[in-house]
């Protein structure tokens, strides 16, 4: 572009000097090329800086590293690479015999753990038959004590035999006693409950749903829409839940993000809804429409983390860029777009618009160069 503007500017110097015969000396040459040094350059600067343009821009999109929720070994994996998947179709499948055993072990000890409570059932039962029977020996004894206490009185019995009657009773007092205690503790076993069942059919049932939720996880499902790439997973293979080792790439279905760094002098003229046009290195000779959605409000170069040592001051140098969303707001539907294009960019401020045809014809310009490439 500047050599464009070098020329357009010597052609008009040329047909000035001819058209006024103003003649080559050592005032009016050296006027005329620092006259275009001055336009040239300072619509150069005011192009760049109202109208930022990068190379560094790139389609990103997101992923999801598929692991396993058990361990154990592939028999099946009936999804194809690149092919579009539904959220919960199955991606691959884990030997499930030990899991099933596993349940179906748990779900035998909670019936046997459901007939111990009906068990407890039938002792508060039997306790409650064994207190009212020591309460009827109990109540006989306080009878005879006291026919035995009246006949006393009057010398029908001798004070051994009311002496027997009264510890008959006492012993009997102390069996209604023991069999009460016996019925609280048959009452607290059964009423030991949780949620509603015995503690250990309780502490069962649990077990069992965790076991039923390894069965599940067994067969692994798409988390979205989406595919699967760069599929290497076959059955035979041990698959283990280890964030280090996943055993396929799940890319999900959604809306194209372009992401583009721009150089920290620009970051003023940078707004959401300012408009953008795009230009891809595979698509030579084309350029679309965009506008800016979001200028993220971090640069990556200046995080820190907490950690045992203090900052120098080398870790102050950074110079990162600024990075913008944006979309794009024509069809690309009829172009091969893999997902990670490369594109260049240029934003169109709303300030010194009239400067903007600079860098629309600057930003052609590189696109039909695109067309042009060697490999070496």
């Amino acid at each position: 572009m500047d050599l464009l503007l070098i020329l357009t500017y010597t052609a008009l110097c040329i047909a000035i000097f001819k058209i006024f015969k103003i003649p080559l000396n050592k005032w009016t040459v050296p006027t005329a090329v620092l006259g275009g040094v001055v336009l040239i350059g300072t619509l150069i600067l005011l192009m760049n800086y109202n109208h930022p343009y990068t190379q560094a821009g790139n389609q990103v999109f997101t992923v999801t590293p598929v692991l396993p929720g058990v361990r154990g070994k592939v028999i099946d994996v009936p999804v194809l690479p690149n092919q579009p998947l539904e959220k919960g179709e199955v991606l691959f499948r884990i030997d499930p015999v030990p899991y099933q055993a596993e349940v179906d072990r748990i779900r035998a000890m909670v019936k046997e753990a459901n007939q111990g409570a009906l068990g407890l059932q039938a002792s508060l039962q039997e306790a409650q038959a064994n207190a009212e029977q020591a309460i009827a020996n109990r109540d006989k004894a306080a009878r005879e004590y006291d026919r035995f206490k009246r006949g006393y009185a009057s010398g029908a019995f001798t004070e051994q035999e009311l002496d027997t009657r009264q510890q008959a009773f006492k012993a009997a007092e102390a069996a209604v006693d023991a069999a009460r205690q016996r019925v609280t503790q048959a009452q607290l076993a059964l009423d030991s409950e949780i949620g509603g069942e015995n503690t250990t059919v309780a502490g069962l049932l649990a077990q069992l749903q965790k076991a039923e939720f390894d069965l599940e996880q067994t067969v692994v499902r798409a988390p979205t829409n989406g595919y699967v790439t760069q599929l290497a997973l076959r059955p035979g293979m041990m698959a283990v839940p280890l964030p280090l080792a996943p055993v396929m790439t799940f890319v999900h279905s959604e809306e194209r993000l372009y992401v583009a760094a721009f150089r920290q002098n620009s970051l003023q003229r940078l707004e959401p809804g300012f408009e953008a046009e795009f230009m891809f290195r595979a698509i030579p000779g084309k350029i679309f429409k965009g506008e800016v959605v979001e200028v993220i409000p971090a640069i990556g170069e200046s995080q820190i983390q907490a950690r045992g040592t203090l900052l120098g001051t080398e870790a102050l140098r950074t110079n990162g860029r600024v990075m913008v969303t944006l979309k794009i707001t024509e069809d690309l539907s009829e172009y091969h777009m893999p997902l990670g294009m490369a594109f260049e960019v240029a934003v169109y401020s709303d300030s010194f618009e009239h400067v903007s045809i600079m860098r629309k014809v600057l930003i052609r310009m590189k696109s039909w160069q695109n067309y042009l490439y060697l490999d070496h």
